[in-house]
This record gives C-alpha cells, sequence and structure tokens, in this order.
C-alpha cells in the first residue's frame, strides 16, 4: 500500500520547507496548531499559506460548534481554494453528531476531512450521509486513543474495510507518536497518515541497522558523561 505522508502543521516557515519535500503529499491543519502558530486573524492566514502551498492538500477547520456555523464556515473555506479540504469534527462540543453539517457540505460537492474520529462506528456513520463522488477524508485518532491504553488497529482495519465501495474515500492516521506509525499505517492500508515535521525527518533516515544504533547510543552517552563531568 502506497500510503501518502502529509505534513500536520500551521507554522508558515515549516510550511514553505516542507511542501518542497517530495516525501510530503499535503498539509494538514487545526486552530490548535494555528494558534500555536501564532495566527490571528485565521482566514488571512490560511490565504497566507495558500500562498505556499498552492497544489498540494490542505486542510482547514471549522470552529463553529452548531451546524449552521459550521456549514456557513465550511462554505466560505472552500472557496479559498482548489486544493482546499474543510475540516468539520465528527460531533461538536455538546457531542452532537455532524452529519447535517456533512451531508449538507458533501453534497455541495465540497472536499471534506471528518476529524475527531476514533471508531469505525463512527466511520459508518459518515458514509451513510455522504455521496460516492466528491472526495472525503476520514481522521481517525491513532495516537490519542493508544494513549488511553486502546488499541486503534482494529478499528482502522473495520473502517478501511467498510469505506471500500466509496472510491471517493480516504482513511486517514492521525495523531502519530512515533516514526514506526508510518509503518503500520503501510501495513494495515491507510491511504494517508499527518505527520509532525519533526517525526518526518526521522522517517527520511529509515534504514540504519541495529549495529549503528547501538554504536551511536553509546557514543552519545559517552558524550554526555564526558560533557557533565562525571566522576566515581
Amino acid at each position: 500500500m502506497n500510503t501518502k505522508i502529509f505534513c500536520d502543521i500551521a507554522d508558515l516557515s515549516l510550511i514553505k520547507k516542507f511542501n518542497k519535500k517530495k516525501i510530503v503529499k499535503g498539509f494538514t491543519t487545526n486552530p490548535s496548531l494555528m494558534r500555536k502558530a501564532g495566527a490571528t486573524n485565521y482566514r488571512l492566514y490560511c490565504q497566507k499559506i495558500l500562498k505556499v502551498c498552492k497544489i498540494k492538500p490542505i486542510s482547514f477547520e471549522v470552529f463553529g460548534d452548531d451546524d449552521k456555523s459550521m456549514i456557513n464556515q465550511g462554505q466560505k473555506i472552500s472557496k479559498w481554494g482548489k486544493n482546499v479540504y474543510v475540516k468539520v469534527p465528527i460531533v461538536n462540543s455538546k457531542n452532537k453528531f455532524t452529519g447535517k453539517v456533512i451531508k449538507n457540505l458533501n453534497s455541495k460537492n465540497i472536499k471534506l476531512n471528518i476529524t475527531a474520529v476514533y471508531s469505525a462506528k463512527q466511520t459508518k456513520k459518515i458514509l451513510n450521509v455522504i455521496n460516492k463522488k466528491t472526495k472525503v477524508i476520514i481522521s481517525i485518532f491513532a495516537g490519542r486513543s493508544a494513549d488511553t491504553g486502546k488499541d486503534p488497529i482494529p478499528e482502522f482495519i473495520k473502517s478501511i474495510k467498510i469505506a471500500k465501495k466509496f472510491k471517493n474515500v480516504d482513511i486517514l492516521w492521525a495523531s502519530v507518536r512515533e516514526p514506526y506509525n508510518f509503518l503500520q499505517s503501510k501495513r494495515i492500508g491507510c491511504h494517508i497518515i499527518t505527520i509532525p515535521p519533526s517525526i518526518i525527518e526521522k522517517i527520511e533516515k529509515f534504514g540504519k541497522s541495529f549495529d549503528q544504533l547501538t554504536i551511536e547510543t553509546v557514543k552519545n552517552f559517552l558524550i554526555d558523561s564526558k560533557k557533565s563531568k562525571f566522576k566515581i
């Protein structure tokens, strides 16, 4: 499976850097990453990003908390660029399924990235309200699930299986914790994995032998002990 790597970032300088990398096929953002990047005007900041990222797909998230505002924001965001995916959470803060929002925007041929998904049951709910032609990404949060002691893999496998009839749907591995997640996502047939910059750089260095890793580790310990001037 050729799992595409997207870069999960909103920092403008890093988007400039990673947009040049062939390994990076697209970008994902969210309001938290936007805030961390120093964005104060959401629309203007997104438009700055789009001046850099003109072709590769990029997701910008709505931040409304009711159907009407989400639909309104989604329609506006979709007009910012042909490569834009509108990111919609699967529920609002009151745990209400955003099916009406997803169906409305999807029926208008707006590309969507449904986020904060954790289960195949949620994937099925999304598939029940979309068409089979407009592109939809379903972002399943692996790392956050694993953080609670739950194995995310079975939910991915079930989601990929039930989404097979939808040629317009991509299953995305979100909330990456380590480079090995990339190999896991490939093994189970994920279409996309979105990864922070620091971990993408580690993936680019894949291939070191155990012997190389051993000597690098020992050398690092030795260097640190000398820097600290340790004595026994």
